[in-house]
């Protein structure tokens, strides 16, 4: 037994009255792909996509979808200004904005500097180093800081003051142990280094952009990539430490 529409809307709202202009105009909900009528057993349930079928590309979900937002309202004739009642006056359809195209002049020219291309992706900020291969941004901690603050710090220093970033938890999303073929000593001779842990802390960039002109880390490229854009960039050892953490979309 299908649900009253009562049970999505309420009885004289806008949102009912609007139903059951769209019920009038399409015969049944489903008038892109077919009719529905639950008390019908010959056409009551022809309301499913079919392998191939043209309402099935994105195209035509989205025509489909502005077609559906699309309102009557009423237009008043020259010379029928503040006229009583509905003389005069005629219902037109009421154009609704278009989505933007998912594939924009970016992935068009292959810009991997920019963040308006793969819009359907999770990016990742990679940087050059100054011995040419790539990586994260990525640095020590600093006495007792702690990791969140740590990558606020390496954002900036990194990428500059001009990415307004929001570094989301406090916990890593993963972490590696490289071990060293050979122990290395500190500077001040304090302690043996036989490797070093990386900690993935996941952040969102809301605006801006990377700028290393004045970053701290000698850093002298960035690129923003998906997941299996990074494979190409990386070392294979550090392609294996770090794939499972990463998104794949």
């Amino acid at each position: 037994m299908p649900f009253s529409r009562y049970f999505y809307y309420q009885k004289g709202t806008p949102g009912d009255v609007e139903w059951k202009r769209k019920i009038k105009e399409r015969k049944t909900p489903a008038r892109d792909i077919g009719l529905y009528d639950a008390y019908d057993r010959e056409t009551g349930w022809n309301d499913e996509v079919l392998v191939g079928a043209r309402e099935s590309e994105p195209e035509e979900v989205v025509e489909a979808l502005v077609r559906d937002a699309e309102e009557e309202v009423k237009k008043e004739e020259e010379g029928q200004e503040g006229a009583e009642g509905a003389e005069g006056k005629e219902k037109v359809k009421k154009e609704v904005v278009k989505p933007m195209p998912r594939v924009t002049e970016a992935d068009r020219i292959g810009d991997t500097k920019s963040l308006d291309r793969l819009l359907q992706r999770t990016l990742y900020l990679l940087v050059k180093r100054g011995n040419g291969r790539w990586w994260f941004p990525s640095d020590g901690l600093v006495g007792k800081e702690s990791l969140h603050t740590a990558a606020e710090r390496i954002l900036i220093q990194a990428g500059g003051l001009n990415m307004n970033t929001w570094v989301v938890a406090n916990i890593p999303l993963g972490h590696f142990v490289r071990k060293y073929t050979k122990p290395t000593v500190e500077k001040d001779k304090s302690q043996e280094i036989k490797g070093v842990k990386f900690f993935f802390m996941k952040g969102r960039i809301m605006a801006g952009q990377a700028d290393l002109k004045d970053n701290k880390h000698g850093l002298t490229d960035f690129q923003w990539l998906a997941k299996d854009e990074i494979q190409k960039v990386l070392l294979p050892k550090d392609w294996n430490a770090v794939k499972n953490i990463l998104a794949e979309r």
